[in-house]
């Protein structure tokens, strides 16, 4: 049965190595049957979520007017969310933080989804992933149903084009094909 995806790329750096994982995910999707969709937040305008709680007494509408209800409605209708962001410090980049952030509007409704992780770091140590890792299963601890249906590292990887021949491609299609 086709499944809807919709691949949420933070990476605030076109043409970079986090877009290629995103590229040969997808091309998987399309392989497996599964309709798909990519956003890229660095051509979205999504502010810092202010705490303010309008959301929560107005139904879910934010005090921003901005992209964000677009990408959270597209985020609800999704079977598969894959989140793909390059490693900044040893955690998410600012970009997908705010996205997760700002779903405090509507999180009740994001449920039942899997989700995957795919993420880029210049240093080559595993552990450099832990804090994205990290930060990504407690946002998924906070939405109800939820499913981890797979993390795609790649290491290594710094400069533009970095990632040509790495395992992560291959991860990526087939974790994109097999979802």
């Amino acid at each position: 049965m086709s499944k809807k995806l919709l691949v949420l790329n933070a990476s605030p750096r076109s043409g970079g190595n986090c877009d290629v994982l995103c590229d040969e995910f997808i091309s998987g999707a399309v392989d497996g049957g599964n309709k798909s969709e990519i956003i890229n937040l660095r051509d979205k305008n999504i502010n810092y979520c202010l705490g303010c709680l309008v959301c929560q007494s107005s139904g879910g509408v934010c005090a921003h007017n901005d992209d964000m209800s677009e990408v959270l409605d597209k985020m609800i209708s999704s079977d598969v969310i894959v989140l793909a962001t390059p490693v900044y410090f040893y955690s998410m980049c600012a970009q997908l933080k705010t996205l997760m952030d700002r779903t405090f509007a509507k999180y009740t409704q994001v449920k039942n989804k899997k989700f995957c992780l795919m993420s880029t770091a210049a240093d080559n140590n595993d552990s450099a992933f832990d804090g994205t890792i990290q930060g990504f299963r407690n946002f998924l601890y906070c939405l109800s149903g939820s499913e981890e249906a797979g993390i795609i590292l790649a290491g290594g990887v710094y400069e533009i084009g970095e990632i040509k021949n790495h395992k992560a491609l291959e991860q990526a299609y087939k974790a994109g094909k097999n979802i």
